[in-house]
């Protein structure tokens, strides 16, 4: 290997190494308070606990609706899922299989330049608009899960079904396949790595999302979603780091726990349309 090469092989590992630490120190300042008492706590962040204190997360279930914040991000999480994943690849595939005819090329640049717009800059204009709707709620807030989030899915699945040859379809359809039965039976299955990759994307995004829940559902603590929660824990004088960790932790368990049995997919998904073969 050249000194360039080395160079190189330095200079990528050094930056994942910082990157991993970028990652892993707060994931770990994080876990540890969330086990110390207030007194450990006080004294240092960094350090160990001396025993594994479960209080924190007692006090933090305890609370007074804890399990309505929690009832609220699943029933937004699972919905808003549950719909991106079902109409994404449909249509995606009626793009994907039309997309030489204008409209459909019109349709689908439409659809993806949302990718390109921030939302700090139509955030004002959506709060105008759901107010005017009578949409600040959590009906609101799924709508708007959907919109946004249709947008990655379909540029996904559309580059995705690129990749899958029409030859499949034609087959399908010497055999007296229709259209639909087409789709759900030989396309649909071939897109299972895409579709567990929007669906891990939009989980992680829609559990975890802050902005959108403080914009729309802030104002009303009964429709509070977990990271909202968080963001109002605080007492009238003070900021009790322990409990809020110990919420963090609890909020961050489920989506590790999935990420870590479905991390493949994502990879999969996200490259297996990249290569067209």
């Amino acid at each position: 290997m050249d000194s360039k090469g080395k160079l190189s092989k330095i200079l990528t590992y050094t930056i994942l190494t910082v990157g991993t630490l970028f990652i892993l120190v707060p994931m770990y300042v994080t876990i540890v308070t969330s086990f110390k008492t207030p007194q450990e706590c006080s004294k240092s962040f960094f350090t160990l606990p001396r025993s594994f204190y479960l209080g924190n997360f007692k006090e933090v279930i305890g609370r007074a609706h804890y399990w309505t914040y929690v009832k609220n991000s699943v029933v937004i999480t699972v919905i808003s899922v549950a719909v991106i994943i079902f109409f994404a690849p449909l249509v995606s595939y009626a793009i994907s299989r039309n997309f030489e005819k204008r409209y459909y090329k019109f349709l689908y640049f439409y659809i993806i330049s949302g990718i390109f717009v921030p939302f700090q800059v139509i955030m004002l204009p959506i709060v105008k608009q759901m107010t005017k709707f009578k949409m600040m709620n959590q009906f609101g807030m799924i709508v708007l899960y959907i919109t946004l989030g249709l947008i990655q899915s379909i540029f996904l699945c559309v580059g995705y079904l690129k990749s899958i040859p029409k030859e499949l379809e034609e087959a399908a359809s010497i055999d007296g396949c229709s259209p639909w039965k087409t789709f759900t039976k030989v396309i649909y299955p071939l897109m299972s790595p895409m579709v567990a990759t929007i669906l891990i994307l939009n989980a992680l995004w829609i559990w975890n999302d802050f902005l959108l829940p403080l914009t729309i559902l802030n104002k009303t603590p009964n429709m509070w979603t977990l990271p909202l929660f968080q963001y109002n824990f605080k007492s009238q004088y003070s900021f009790d780091y322990n409990l809020a960790f110990a919420s963090f932790t609890l909020s961050m368990l489920p989506i590790i726990v999935i990420y870590v049995f479905t991390q493949k997919y994502i990879i999969s998904g996200l490259t297996a349309g990249s290569v067209k073969d």
